[in-house]
């Protein structure tokens, strides 16, 4: 009698041991969740943007970046074509992107070629007063966030003056995102002065393929052709994403660990 009242109570001790076990291991996964992956938001105007497929081959430099990004890293592209500093406030864009913002992310902010449309008061921001204004805010409210801040500057137009020599025709826009970088600690990739080196080295000639020259009949898409100068195809998008990703590794930028060669 008295070996089975021992025998049961040892049962007992073995279940409630087991229940503990149990508790704890539940216990233990909730207070250790799955760390979410890192992601790089970019944030700016169609010379970023991805392009849709009725617009081949034109492709802002960000469509390209994905090849050169590891697997340990997302991407979400928010740049859209005719976008400003302003209108991309105004529209609700930068607070989507600040909604969705973890710690840990990091957010490339480039604008200008836009904010300088003094004709159109939807886009316009006076480069030293309002544009300067929203890029400090949208550097303040990625930290507020814990993630991390990039800027870049405009690239260069496609137009050479009568010495072939690269013209600029972005203003001030450049020297203020200089300036918000400098002055803000922020990391910037400066594609205004990459660009126009790009230009410097290939000539009129030797650029034409890398922005919208398009003879008619060269693609369905563009039966017509285009001439256009401020927009990447494909082979200049990857040029430019390439220039973005040697300069982050070069200066071994925080973003440089999630990248590689494709």
């Amino acid at each position: 009698m008295q070996s089975t009242i021992v025998k049961t109570w040892a049962q007992t001790l073995g279940l409630l041991a087991l229940a503990a076990v149990i508790v704890t291991g539940c216990t233990t996964t909730e207070q250790a969740p799955m760390q979410s992956k890192p992601t790089l938001f970019l944030v700016g105007d169609s010379t970023m943007a991805d392009q849709p497929a009725d617009k081949h081959p034109e492709q802002g430099w960000g469509q390209a970046l994905p090849e050169f990004l590891g697997s340990d890293i997302e991407l979400e592209n928010h740049a859209k074509n005719g976008r400003s500093t302003k209108s991309f406030v105004d529209e609700g864009r930068w607070q989507a992107v600040k909604d969705s913002l973890k710690p840990g992310d990091f957010v490339v902010i480039g604008f200008g070629h836009n904010d300088q449309k003094d004709q159109d008061e939807t886009r316009y921001a006076a480069p030293w007063s309002d544009y300067r204004d929203y890029l400090e805010t949208m550097v303040d409210d990625v930290r507020a966030a814990g993630a991390q801040p990039m800027l870049v500057t405009s690239i260069y137009r496609r137009k050479f003056d009568a010495e072939g020599l690269p013209e600029a025709t972005l203003g001030d826009y450049p020297e203020v995102t200089r300036a918000v970088a400098s002055e803000r600690d922020v990391p910037l990739v400066d594609l205004n002065v990459k660009t126009r080196d790009m230009l410097m080295e290939t000539g009129v000639e030797g650029s034409a393929d890398i922005y919208m020259q398009i003879e008619p009949g060269a693609y369905d898409t563009l039966p017509e052709g285009k001439d256009d100068n401020t927009h990447l195809q494909v082979r200049g998008a990857q040029r430019v994403a390439k220039m973005f990703v040697d300069e982050v590794k070069s200066r071994d930028l925080p973003l440089a660990s999630y990248l590689v060669t494709p």
